[in-house]
């Protein structure tokens, strides 16, 4: 093993890396929003098992430690660039990120929708509880949102005001 000298081209390595993250993206974007926030055993599994199946499609014949560095600073730059063109480009944010799913209004589960996005009433019940509120009978809007997180807004009551909560802006370069 030699740890300079690469045995097949940079370019092969870094077009090789950037097809990977690209399928792979595909592959995560089309599996569905409720698995990118409620990951389970199976699903890191499957995850550790594709990181260990797409390895040598990556590096090919090469083992050296620069054909390594070279596959980690390809996939640094390539997020980077995916992230960055999503934040400046709506058709690259609607491409990448599903826009959120109405599971339940006024106080009834939209089954339909539930059973489409893989949420069972379970789940979402938990999720109610999680926010304070009793059941479906008292929330106002149910969503799944784009990662995978179940936001809820609870029924306005006379003389009940709406918790406020805190929430912290991302200032992006």
């Amino acid at each position: 093993m030699d740890l300079i000298h690469l045995a097949i081209a940079p370019w092969d390595i870094v077009l090789r890396c950037v097809v990977i993250y690209i399928v792979m993206t595909v592959a995560l974007r089309v599996f569905g929003k409720r698995e990118l926030g409620q990951m389970t055993i199976f699903d890191l599994v499957l995850v550790l098992l594709v990181a260990n199946a797409v390895q040598p499609a990556m590096t090919g014949p090469d083992s050296s430690l620069a054909g390594g560095l070279l596959i980690v600073g390809t996939l640094f730059v390539a997020n980077w660039s995916v992230g960055r063109a999503q934040f400046q480009s709506a058709f690259v944010r609607h491409l990448l990120v599903s826009p959120p799913t109405v599971l339940a209004k006024n106080g009834s589960w939209l089954k339909g929708a539930m059973q489409h996005q893989g949420v069972d009433t379970d789940e979402a019940e938990m999720a109610l509880r999680e926010h304070g509120v009793d059941g479906v009978k008292d929330a106002e809007l149910v969503e799944l949102e784009s990662d995978g997180s179940i936001s809820v807004v609870p029924k306005q009551e006379a003389g009940r005001q709406r918790p406020r909560r805190r929430i912290r802006m991302i200032k992006r370069p």
